[in-house]
């Protein structure tokens, strides 16, 4: 069973900074792949896999002019891609419409980010993210069973 817990966070100036920066990493992430994807398909007819958008991402960041797509939590990127794929799968079973490209001053905005190596884990008032290190939250209850992942939001 999947249970899901939502805690205030209170990062400092520089986790502030980078939450910003993964945050629009992300949206650019998924618009570039959106364009991608939909370039692709009107071009040739055939639509790309999440595998095939990773390896571009991959390739993406090696190149010189998108090095700061490297400063961020690569995780949150790959959660992009996957929450894309997931639009498209959707769109072609007729539950929504097209993916719609993200906007920069939108209503909750968000990224997620996996556990892996325990990246991811609770000391006291403080949790660990990937990249922004230890951040304090406001802890109302404790957390049971295992951390998966975690989505930061702005509200």
């Amino acid at each position: 069973m999947h249970k899901a817990f939502r805690f205030r966070i209170y990062p400092d100036r520089e986790q502030q900074t980078l939450i910003n920066q993964t945050l629009g990493c992300s949206r650019f992430v998924y618009n570039r792949f959106l364009s991608l994807r939909t370039q692709v398909y009107q071009n040739e007819r055939k639509t790309l896999t999440f595998t095939a958008c990773s390896r571009k991402l991959t390739l993406l960041k090696c190149e010189s002019r998108f090095e700061w797509l490297r400063e961020v939590d690569a995780t949150a990127l790959q959660s992009a891609l996957k929450s894309l794929e997931d639009a498209f799968k959707r769109f072609f079973t007729k539950q929504n419409d097209y993916p719609q490209f993200k906007r920069k001053y939108a209503f909750g905005q968000s990224y997620t980010t996996k556990n892996n190596n325990d990246a991811i884990r609770v000391e006291g008032d403080r949790i660990r993210l990937p990249k922004l290190g230890f951040v304090r939250f406001a802890k109302t209850r404790e957390i049971e069973g295992r951390i998966l992942s975690a989505t930061v939001r702005r509200n």
